[in-house]
């Protein structure tokens, strides 16, 4: 599959002449952006979509071209999920596995980015809390719906590259914060935690994988202050220039929508599994000072044992056990 699609791929190309009638796919953050988006195009090639939100009456409005647009069986559910409560993520997961449905796909989508200093319900750093720890334990708890031949798509990111995890000082109380850091901290245990929950899950044939899903003007930046994206963006097209390359173009929210679809119901598993992917193929790794939109994955991402200490400490953190 690889080379057929790429940066500008949307997800209705990238589905185009799929059927997904019979298949169930739980997608979370579908209240604003890329959710909406993945939500949408899945229904409309058929899928049953449950899409989780912290916000129901926000994510009910959003939703409304799900509804619109499903086709030939498609259709959209809503489930609430704060995972930035522990309490709430359980119970959400509690649900799901009562109702005892399967599901051939999960896309772990919602997050925060680049947030002031705070702590979730639990007393964890926001971002780690919400982007990785609350998707950690809401995943685990449904792993046994998730059907054989099935798989685990997490939204990561670029900014991974901004740090590694640190699994001494993850709640930042002996460092001073940064909120880039922060994010990349989480972002990198998005790929950790797909690396491990691959190894741990592919011999019943469900595999994971993490993805960038490119630079996209979304609710995502929020919490930036309101000149900090276009001085960033100065930065990187005065690089670009430098190397005598196009200034930066932001995707389309279908185009951003595309590589999670891609890597969910499109590429092949082997191909994806275990791995970070962007721009509708398997990334490779990059290690240096490179252009933070040019592609690449950090090693220590992808690093086996990392994530095993990584998914360890994870643990310990939510106080809960999850075995293979």
């Amino acid at each position: 599959m690889t080379g057929l699609f790429g940066a500008t791929s949307t997800t209705d190309e990238v589905l185009a002449g799929i059927d997904l009638s019979g298949k169930r796919v739980l997608v979370t953050g579908v209240s604003a952006g890329l959710g909406v988006e993945t939500a949408r195009t899945l229904a409309a090639h058929g899928a049953q979509v449950v899409g989780a939100a912290r916000d129901l009456a926000k994510a009910e409005t959003a939703t409304a071209p799900v509804r619109s647009d499903a086709r030939n069986g498609g259709g959209l559910e809503l489930i609430e999920l704060d995972l930035a409560s522990l309490a709430s993520v359980r119970k959400a997961a509690d649900g799901l596995v009562a109702d005892g449905r399967r599901f051939d796909v999960v896309i772990a989508n919602a997050g925060v980015m680049a947030a002031p200093f705070g702590h979730t319900a639990d007393g964890f750093e926001t971002q780690f809390g919400t982007n990785h720890l609350g998707h950690f334990v809401f995943v685990n708890r449904i792993a046994s719906l998730i059907a054989p031949g099935g798989r685990l798509v997490n939204v990561s990111s670029s900014g991974h590259r901004f740090a590694d995890v640190d699994l001494e000082d993850p709640n930042f109380e002996r460092k001073e914060y940064d909120p880039w850091v922060a994010y990349g901290r989480s972002k990198t245990a998005n790929i950790l935690f797909a690396v491990e929950f691959d190894r741990r899950h592919r011999a019943r044939g469900v595999r994971a994988t993490a993805i960038h899903p490119g630079g996209i003007q979304t609710e995502l930046g929020r919490h930036l202050p309101s000149n900090a994206l276009e001085e960033m963006l100065t930065r990187i097209n005065a690089e670009l220039a430098a190397d005598g390359k196009p200034p930066f173009q932001f995707k389309t929210i279908p185009q951003g929508a595309a590589t999670s679809v891609w890597a969910g119901v499109v590429a092949e598993a082997g191909e994806v599994g275990g791995k970070y992917c962007e721009n509708c193929h398997v990334s490779v790794v990059t290690e240096g000072l490179i252009n933070p939109i040019s592609e690449g994955v950090r090693s220590y991402a992808l690093d086996p044992e990392h994530a095993k200490a990584l998914w360890a400490k994870s643990e310990e953190m939510v106080g809960e056990t999850f075995a293979i």
